[in-house]
């Protein structure tokens, strides 16, 4: 866009300065400052040096994000030193000194530095068990429509594309929501949007923190445009062209219903891949569950993504401690309308001492019988596990393969267990309904 610009090409919609400015982490910080807005606790590094300073101000774990990349290409979450280690070997290995190369002989990912270049790396503090919101708006300058806001299922570090949301939001206040679209349209004025913009923001603690703005269309306006009965890619395009926004009249009308987003993974066509998510996308396509109940939504967003939605069976749960508390009211639920409940044995006594009747099983490395064995066996029809740590996550990635192969679902968040809980109680009281999208809304644009 920039050379087109220079060349004396029209550029429709935003200005290459301004998708610059959002897409560069050292300007955009200093617009997120002027603004008065929050970013997680941050820093920007062009050199190891810098990285490491900064690493140690900021503490584990932490997000880096490169500037001008899509998908959160080269995004990870770095929770110890050896990993910091060997991102930043891939990432600046003509600025890594021999010495530090010799402790880290294991780098596999110099690819990552054809994606950085010469552009800045922004470290970010991670924010453990955040809740992760997508917001669409229209803006044309001067005016700003909020198109809709996706509350994630998924906690926070999951990329958007690859985790699951809600449209309307299920859990955040009204105050929160009304926030949220405040900053939106700061945000969009500021950055003189022509046209259609993405705002992904972290609430934690009530707090919102904005991770990224992205000054173009988004990959969510198709779900977000069925699911609110408005064409806001053509008004966008309009838009973009000079039309005003206040000329297509648009409102925010409430609607009855609630729409969920699951991705749809590629994993099964990849032999020895794990399957476990993080900030960098790799979901291959969507898709969408429409009801006027959010459990019957989401049941049918599963169902929709070529999951399977089990009425009965065994549920195998193995949660980290800080998540045994959470994910209670789920295996309670689930053990209540039949499931029987197998767990490994941490778990296993939390959810006995809360009264849950529970059965323990093997982890992998305590020998067999063990927990895959049974999903071979096809003995365990629901997978709910959480984890974190190198070695925790390299213990459980033949779990996460065998369910894979043998078509077990598998939640790696307890926000996910909690709506497939809700969602499988639902789909057993017989109220999934199959209607055209169009019978939702009385009138459309």
């Amino acid at each position: 866009a920039a050379a087109l610009q220079e060349a004396k090409v029209p550029i429709l919609g935003t200005a290459p300065d301004m998708i610059d400015l959002a897409e560069d982490r050292d300007r955009f910080q200093k617009l997120i400052a002027r603004l008065g807005l929050k970013q997680p606790k941050n820093g920007i590094a062009y050199s190891v040096e810098q990285a490491r300073l900064i690493v140690g101000d900021l503490g584990y774990p932490l997000v880096v994000r490169p500037s001008y990349v899509l998908g959160g290409r080269a995004m990870q979450i770095i929770r110890e030193e050896a990993h910091l280690g060997d991102y930043l070997l891939g990432t600046l290995p003509e600025l890594v000194p021999s010495d530090v190369k010799a402790r880290y002989p294991n780098d596999k990912t110099g690819q990552i530095n054809t994606v950085l270049g010469k552009n800045p790396l922004l470290l970010d503090r991670y924010l453990s068990d955040a809740i992760e919101v997508d917001v669409d708006a229209l803006s044309d300058g001067r005016e700003v429509f909020i198109c809709g806001i996706m509350e994630h299922i998924e906690e926070a570090g999951i990329h958007s594309g690859d985790s699951a949301c809600s449209l309307p939001p299920h859990s955040l206040s009204p105050e929160t929501i009304a926030e949220l679209e405040r900053q939106t349209r700061e945000l969009a004025l500021a950055l003189a949007v022509k046209g259609l913009m993405n705002v992904q923001y972290a609430i934690k603690d009530g707090d919102i923190y904005v991770l990224e703005v992205n000054p173009r269309a988004s990959r969510t306006v198709p779900f977000v445009a069925k699911t609110v009965g408005v064409p806001f890619a053509k008004i966008g395009a309009l838009v973009m062209a000079g039309k005003p926004l206040a000329s297509f009249r648009l409102t925010a009308n409430a609607y009855p219903h609630v729409a969920v987003k699951e991705a749809v993974f590629p994993f099964a066509r990849f032999p020895n891949v794990d399957t476990l998510l993080g900030p960098e996308m790799r979901s291959t396509g969507e898709a969408m569950g429409l009801d006027r109940d959010y459990a019957i939504a989401f049941a049918k967003s599963q169902l929709g993504a070529g999951g399977l939605v089990p009425t009965s069976g065994t549920v195998f749960v193995s949660v980290r401690d800080e998540d045994k508390p959470k994910i209670v009211d789920a295996i309670r639920r689930l053990e209540r309308i039949g499931f029987k409940v197998i767990a490994t044995s941490g778990t296993q006594r939390y959810l006995e001492a809360e009264g849950i009747p529970c059965a323990k099983i093997n982890k992998v490395l305590e020998g067999r019988p063990h927990i895959v064995d049974a999903i071979k066996n096809g003995s365990v029809q629901l997978v709910i596990n959480t984890t974190e740590g190198a070695r925790a996550l390299s213990d459980s990635r033949s779990l996460r393969r065998a369910a894979l192969l043998h078509k077990v679902p598998y939640y790696t968040t307890i926000a996910g267990a909690v709506a497939v809980s809700l969602g499988i109680e639902a789909y057993r009281g017989g109220n999934l309904e199959v209607r055209p999208l169009q019978s939702y809304f009385a009138t459309a644009v």
